[in-house]
């Protein structure tokens, strides 16, 4: 996603002290990290609730009680998030009302039940070898870890999409929250313990813990066995090869870094320069440039209709006010990698990133020859991710320059292609762009722009390493996958328990051999 340090300045001893990011300064001490006996009380408890939420209907009306409970608590708990990140309450806002939906979303998901993808052969003694009452169908892992996101303390965070798809899974979690709303964290917990203890579910369902220690023993812990992780490519790469060097290695979900690479043709630049520029400043700096999907890469054409592009994208960032980044190391961050980008050769800033006031930053753009980036060198600082509001304008001379750029970058979460209307429609140079770019990414996005993530079935939030560590999404109805694994029973349907019984198979082998699929 971005880089997203842990802030030794929110830490005083063993005391985990909400700061915050506008003054710098403490504003109260929130908990105290967990110890490892600490970490060990809290998935120990979580393991042993796990029978606890083997009802499909207890568990389905407990995730809608969570977004009533949310969405009843909204204004104490955008105050709180809006004094740790300075995200802005209509911003704050609207993130839980994303975060309160998927929690619904899941519900309606576990009610219906397909999520146990539900397969029965019906024994068949003519097969060679004869095939048996088989019912194969996917159960719960166990406990999940859950590493929260700086960027997003709610949709990301205690009550987001890894914590809402787990216990829809059936999966208790216990959270580690992160240093940057550790007071958001403990008000959202407590508020999902209420709604637990609503449907007679032990507060144990939804655990916290804090500090960089307890995320390092929580995924070495034997209990649990599955985490989900969204953060810096650093810390997500340390997790992961922890979680694969355990004794019993564990799935490990994590998303990590992405530059989300946007290429614009000539001919889409020649019908509308002064459209894609001003939406590329909206996109960029968006959150203060702080979204995992931020277009880091912008493929331009060099010449006139490229040139009314820039400037419209420079117009448009240059009217954007200084902004406040989520704590005091993502600015110094911020401040050197612009920086450090700007001192390459060739490299101009027609509208300056970087230092705004004491505590803030200030939106800017850079721009490059592509060819500059076709080849190893010490432009390659430009592929990588800045978070922030930043971006790269790379232009490129021919369209062979483009597709050597496109050939050195690593997995994203998105990509996105912008071409004319006769492009789209007749396919041509689209269509071998749109070839090039869907394995660079898990989502692709044609003439809009990737920053917003809608909470759907369909949805794709996940691509290629370093995006993410594995192939599935974390946002959608598909999230749910991850939490569980297949298995089967060997015995009559009559025997097996409720929550399989109820669901409607998805497919059914009959004895005949013919299939019958759900309608």
């Amino acid at each position: 996603m971005s880089a997203q340090p842990e802030r030794t300045s929110a830490v005083s001893g063993t005391q985990v002290w909400s700061v915050d990011p506008r003054t710098g300064k403490q504003r109260e001490a929130v908990a105290s990290e967990a110890t490892a006996a600490d970490v060990d009380r809290a998935v120990r408890a979580a393991h042993d609730a796990r029978a606890a939420l083997a009802d499909r209907t207890v568990r389905a009306a407990f995730l809608r009680t969570a977004a009533e409970r949310l969405d009843a608590a909204k204004d104490r708990l955008v105050a709180a998030a809006d004094a740790e990140t300075a995200l802005g309450a209509p911003r704050l806002t609207g993130e839980l009302a994303r975060s309160c939906y998927q929690l619904r979303a899941f519900a309606d998901i576990v009610d219906e039940g397909a999520f146990l993808d539900v397969i029965i052969d019906h024994p068949d003694d003519t097969a060679t070898p004869p095939v048996p009452d088989l019912r194969r169908f996917k159960v719960p892992l166990g406990v999940v870890a859950v590493y929260a996101a700086s960027n997003f303390p709610f949709a990301f965070s205690v009550p987001g999409g890894d914590t809402a798809s787990a216990l829809a899974a059936g999966c208790p979690v216990v959270v580690k929250a992160h240093p940057d709303h550790p007071a958001t964290s403990e008000l959202v917990a407590a508020v999902l313990r209420e709604a637990a203890a609503e449907h007679d579910l032990p507060e144990a369902v939804v655990g916290l813990v804090h500090g960089f220690d307890a995320g390092v023993e929580l995924v070495r812990h034997p209990l649990v066995a599955a985490a989900g992780f969204t953060g810096s490519v650093r810390g997500g790469r340390a997790l992961f090869d922890a979680a694969a060097a355990r004794p019993v290695p564990i799935p490990f979900h994590g998303e990590l870094g992405s530059l989300n690479p946007v290429v614009v043709t000539e001919a889409a630049a020649a019908e509308r320069a002064e459209e894609i520029g001003t939406g590329l400043a909206g996109s960029m700096t968006l959150g203060v440039g702080q979204f995992c999907v931020k277009p880091g890469l912008v493929l331009t054409p060099e010449g006139e209709a490229g040139d009314r592009l820039v400037k419209a994208l420079g117009e448009a960032v240059a009217s954007v006010g200084e902004g406040v980044l989520l704590d005091g190391r993502m600015r110094d961050n911020f401040v050197d990698g612009v920086t450090e980008r700007a001192a390459l050769p060739d490299v101009q800033a027609p509208v300056s990133p970087g230092a705004g006031g004491d505590r803030t930053v200030a939106a800017g753009f850079l721009t490059v020859p592509a060819a500059r980036l076709a080849d190893e060198g010490p432009h390659d600082l430009l592929l990588e991710e800045c978070f922030g509001p930043v971006t790269v304008v790379a232009r490129y001379a021919t369209r062979d320059e483009a597709t050597r750029v496109l050939s050195r970058l690593p997995g994203n979460l998105t990509a996105t292609l912008h071409v004319s209307t006769g492009e789209a429609e007749d396919g041509g140079d689209g269509t071998a762009l749109l070839t090039e770019l869907t394995p660079l990414a898990g989502r692709v996005v044609v003439n809009g722009w990737p920053t917003g993530v809608a909470v759907a079935h369909a949805q794709q939030h996940g691509g290629p390493y370093p995006a993410t560590t594995s192939t599935s999404t974390s946002v959608g109805g598909t999230a749910v996958e991850r939490w569980l694994r297949p298995a089967h029973l060997h015995h009559p349907a009559p025997r097996l328990r409720p929550a399989v019984r109820r669901v409607r198979p998805r497919l059914q082998r009959p004895p005949d051999g013919r299939r019958r699929r759900r309608r």
